[in-house]
């Protein structure tokens, strides 16, 4: 039986890199990764050179085939998708369930999450908090959805791009605009941004801006905590 190590990466600073994650790369045979570019620079970056293998959603299947292949060998692989935690809003999840099926081991090395970063600053102490991701770019498709989580009376978590931040903010408003909101911009980076308050107030906000730059996160509070605590 050989390993496969489920590696979290920096969401921007490349600081977050754990020690252990930075020890595991320099010692697997092996490293399986969502975009072997950004991977690449990530290695460079800690003086780390291995074999790469792209395993991204395209081809997270077949990639998944030479893994286990090479689990097979009795040699010890990595994943690393290309930013965070594999399998929250991307791949890892079939490469992981493949690889504990076929009677290898699959072990965590935890570290950087845009999801749990978010939690820790949203300032709700909500007891259920619901992974949601991107949602659909439809608007039917998306207010749907959004009107299933609000109804939930969980606080949830979505991921969203630039070009639809204004959007998605305006559906939460249409639904219930009084719902406390915790946004998060560019997270651990140069240009790293929180806005908390009400959905109406945050849209607000940004609808004021002549554009939206960088990587949302949105926080979204449950029912019994509609103000930060």
């Amino acid at each position: 039986m050989a390993t496969l190590y489920i590696i979290a990466t920096p969401i921007g600073n490349l600081g977050d890199m754990t020690f252990r994650a930075v020890e595991t790369l320099k010692i697997v045979d092996l490293v399986a990764c969502e975009d072997t570019r950004r991977t690449l620079k990530l290695l460079t970056h800690f003086g780390i050179r291995v074999r790469l293998l792209s395993c991204r959603a395209g081809n997270e299947a077949g990639a998944s085939r030479k893994v286990i292949a090479a689990l097979d060998e009795r040699k010890t692989v990595a994943y690393c998708s290309d930013a965070g935690t594999p399998a929250l809003s991307d791949p890892g999840a079939i490469l992981a369930r493949s690889a504990s099926a076929a009677g290898h081991a699959v072990v965590p090395l935890p570290g950087a999450s845009a999801f749990a970063s978010l939690v820790s600053v949203a300032g709700c102490a909500d007891k259920s908090v619901v992974f949601e991701g991107f949602l659909s770019p439809k608007d039917g498709r998306r207010k749907s959805r959004l009107k299933e989580l609000l109804e939930t009376g969980a606080a949830f978590v979505l991921y969203e791009s630039p070009f639809r931040i204004c959007k998605l903010l305006a559906n939460i408003v249409e639904l219930e605009q009084g719902r406390y909101v915790c946004v998060g911009r560019e997270m651990t980076k140069v240009h790293e941004e929180y806005l908390r308050g009400s959905a109406s107030e945050i849209s607000a906000v940004l609808r004021e801006r002549a554009e939206s730059r960088g990587e949302f996160s949105i926080f979204v509070s449950g029912h019994n905590a509609n103000s930060a605590n």
